[in-house]
């Protein structure tokens, strides 16, 4: 099965048009490869922080403390937050937070299968709930990555069977992303908005017991026999 059938090959993105609020951090673009400014706010930018050869501004996130120092302020996210960086980390996926600058416009975060890092749009996560939506959202696309055989791999497929997944998100899905990625995207975006759920699929990810706890949908399991993952 070719990868455009089970996923996408680069990038999986969150996005809104709200209004957006800059951190206090200043950053030297200039220090980066591609020109600023005409250069950024596009996928030119974006493919330069997610080839990581932009790096200027970019911040591993690796506990709630590195979140509060970033922004200058206090959250209070209970223990999924937490939870949810101890998992990825122990699967190799990566949290940066990044200035909006990389992002085209109403980007809010970005997972990309290759490296299996996402990237946070620093201008809108001051607001705990949208940065907990975002980092749910994006660790469901790892979750993804892991379902289609690996993390290690470049592939990436569906968890939840179509017919599972409530409306409303699909409808949701329909109005914000173009059809050929509403498969990853409406079962993300119901993860985005269901605390536990993005926690529940990383502990399985990262315990090796996805396929148990989440039977592949028919095609993935196709594809999981092709690639020799299960019998």
């Amino acid at each position: 099965m070719r990868k455009t059938l089970i996923g996408l090959s680069i990038l999986l993105t969150s996005i809104l048009m709200p209004m957006s609020v800059k951190s206090n951090n200043h950053n030297d673009f200039q220090q980066n490869p591609i020109n600023y400014p005409t250069d950024y706010y596009s996928m030119e930018s974006l493919g330069c922080l997610l080839l990581q050869e932009c790096t200027e501004g970019v911040v591993q996130i690796t506990s709630k403390k590195d979140l509060e120092e970033y922004y200058g302020a206090s959250y209070n996210f209970g223990k999924e937050f937490d939870e949810m960086l101890q998992s990825l980390t122990k699967i190799g996926s990566n949290v940066y937070i990044v200035p909006e600058e990389y992002f085209p416009a109403g980007h809010r975060g970005v997972y990309h299968t290759v490296s299996n890092h996402f990237y946070l749009n620093d201008a809108f996560m001051h607001r705990s709930h949208t940065l907990m939506s975002v980092m749910r959202h994006e660790a469901w696309h790892a979750v993804q990555d892991c379902m289609a055989g690996t993390i290690d791999n470049n592939f990436i497929a569906v968890i939840m069977n179509s017919d599972d997944i409530p409306q409303l998100w699909k409808d949701i899905a329909e109005k914000t992303y173009p059809k050929h990625v509403l498969p990853w995207e409406q079962e993300a975006i119901w993860a985005g908005k269901t605390e536990g759920m993005t926690v529940d699929a990383l502990k399985a990810c990262e315990t090796g017991a996805m396929w148990e706890l989440y039977p592949p949908t028919p095609l993935t399991k196709q594809f999981l026999i092709d690639k020799g993952y299960i019998k």
